[in-house]
């Protein structure tokens, strides 16, 4: 059976990087210090110098929009240090960035207010000024023919 000082020696190296990294990093210590600042506006808010009940605070949590404001940024800030913390970079984002773009042009293509006449812009500057190239778009229905 292991002692307790080896297992609080095992818990050090563990700990050791990330405490480190929460030493070195600005980013991370602001986004830890901006969460508990928030933390901190939320339980003045709810509490004060008075003692609600659980029920009344849990009331106002459900429907004050700033306090729901005030929350979700904490949590923000919490899961934004606690990224850093680990270690985490952002992924993917010039895939996201380039679907975004993706969709917004298609959006503008097919759009039946903009479409046509981009289409015919973009025709006429790759093709050429010939209406060759016109679309057009077909009825749902033949009309019996």
């Amino acid at each position: 059976m292991a002692k307790t000082s080896d297992k609080v020696r095992g818990s050090a190296t563990t700990v050791k990087p990330y405490v480190e990294r929460a030493l070195r990093d600005e980013d991370l210590r602001g986004n830890v210090k901006s969460a508990f600042d928030s933390a901190r506006a939320i339980y003045e808010e709810l509490v004060g110098n008075r003692s609600p009940s659980l029920a009344t605070a849990a009331t106002r949590v459900a429907t004050d929009k700033e306090i729901q404001d005030q929350l979700r940024k904490t949590i923000e800030e919490l899961r934004s240090a606690a990224d850093r913390l680990q270690g985490k970079k952002d992924e993917h984002t010039s895939r996201n960035s380039t679907l975004l773009i993706l969709g917004i042009v298609l959006g503008i293509l097919f759009n039946p207010a903009t479409g046509p006449a981009t289409r015919k812009f973009l025709a006429d500057r790759l093709f050429g000024g010939g209406d060759d190239f016109t679309y057009e778009s077909s009825p749902s229905s033949n009309g019996g023919s």
